[in-house]
């Protein structure tokens, strides 16, 4: 049996992370990254915007070039899915019936796509944007495909159906919920992004349920709405959500449900075992103190470095501002803070200038921002969010105003 003294379960941008920042802290001990898919760590957000669009090749998505992690004596175990924990025998087992031993476990997992539930989920020609490989299936289609439906309209439907309407297709875009981005962002920015869509060509349904995928020989032609509407499609993609990849930890004990639940220093209620990344559950202050999961690069890697710290032996609590971004056409969404239970927004600037910004509040103090095209509004809001500024709401909407104004310091 082979045996590492850390060995990291998942191979996405948190995996490497940890990996990269124990060698940086100096750590001398055996590494190891187990990940399911046959590819060297890269990155995921441009896989549904400059990948997908073919801006990129897929060497410039790599984290680090292949040479590096040899270099850095980190083992690659790729291709081999982790199906089983042994927490106490500090094992786990993989699908392909390999033991591997630990001396830590970091577990870095992520998640898999949200499947539809519905006939004729799979049909050829129905994709998720999650991986490489499914990047890849969607633009060896590309070519023979006219007519696409997009379901879901968080930001992977989103940038999803801007990069194939940039290709010339014709796109449909269903949201079940009556606005897009419902569950991340206010009503101002989901209208101006429906309207940005909508004027590039992107048919948006809003409210709209899905009742079945309708096949032919095998493959999608089209996608039956619940009113009993039919729409022709040539290529389906599902963007409705994540569901992380937690089972065998939890099946190990961990405690959890909608992720594994971690503490300030991501460990897991398992001795010897972390959490970090899209599957970890943990209680953050910028969300009033609740239990969330964020899906980000700005979290695996801030996680990450949160662990190396402290197999180094210089524990510093997680205590990260949360931040986004996402790129649609010519637009790049800049979000600092989490929106979630606020009370009160403004708005600075004009959406109808495609550059303004809206600053959430919850009992009169700032704990989000979402800028278009506003990139001192974007930089400038951390402090206010870390302060808990409580900004004259007048004063605020004043674009005029630059946001340090309203900082206590």
């Amino acid at each position: 049996m082979n045996h590492y003294d850390i060995l990291i379960v998942g191979g996405g941008h948190a995996g490497a992370a940890v990996a990269i920042a124990l060698r940086q802290g100096g750590y001398d001990g055996s590494v190891a990254i187990v990940s399911a898919e046959p590819h060297a760590p890269y990155e995921r957000p441009p896989l549904s915007k400059d990948y997908l669009a073919g801006d990129k090749t897929f060497d410039r998505l790599l984290i680090r070039p292949d040479a590096f992690w040899a270099e850095k004596r980190i083992d690659l175990l790729l291709g081999q899915t982790v199906v089983q924990v042994d927490a106490d025998r500090h094992a786990v087992t993989t699908a392909e019936h390999e033991t591997v031993g630990y001396g830590r476990l970091i577990w870095a997992t992520g998640g898999a796509p949200r499947r539809l539930t519905c006939d004729g989920a799979d049909l050829a020609g129905v994709h998720a944007v999650r991986t490489r490989d499914d990047v890849d299936r969607i633009a060896e289609e590309l070519p023979k495909v006219n007519q696409v439906v997009v379901i879901g309209g968080g930001y992977i439907g989103l940038e999803a159906a801007a990069v194939l309407t940039k290709f010339g297709k014709r796109v449909v875009l269903l949201e079940a919920l009556d606005r897009v981005l419902a569950r991340v962002a206010g009503e101002p920015l989901s209208r101006f992004f429906e309207d940005e869509h909508r004027a590039q060509g992107v048919d948006v349904r809003l409210g709209v349920g899905v009742d079945c995928i309708l096949g032919e020989a095998g493959r999608a032609v089209g996608v039956r709405l619940a009113d009993g509407a039919a729409l022709a499609a040539d290529l389906v993609i599902v963007g409705i959500g994540v569901i992380p990849a937690v089972e065998p930890l939890l099946a190990a004990g961990a405690e959890g449900g909608n992720g594994v639940l971690v503490d300030d220093l991501c460990r897991t209620s398992l001795a010897d075992i972390y959490a970090i990344g899209d599957c970890a559950l943990h209680p953050n202050r910028f969300a009033d103190g609740a239990l969330v999961r964020l899906e980000s690069v700005q979290n695996a890697n801030d996680q990450a470095k949160t662990v190396a710290q402290d197999i180094l032996g210089k524990p510093q609590p997680y205590d990260a501002v949360p931040w986004f971004w996402s790129d649609q056409y010519d637009l790049k969404l800049q979000t600092m803070g989490l929106s979630a239970g606020h009370d009160t927004f403004v708005i600075r600037g004009r959406p109808e200038d495609r550059s303004f910004s809206v600053v959430y509040l919850r009992d009169g103090r700032v704990i989000a921002i979402d800028c278009v095209a506003a990139v001192k509004d974007y930089v400038q809001a951390r402090k206010l969010i870390l302060e808990g500024a409580r900004p004259d709401l007048e004063r605020l909407a004043d674009p005029e105003i630059p946001l340090k104004a309203f900082s206590a310091a």
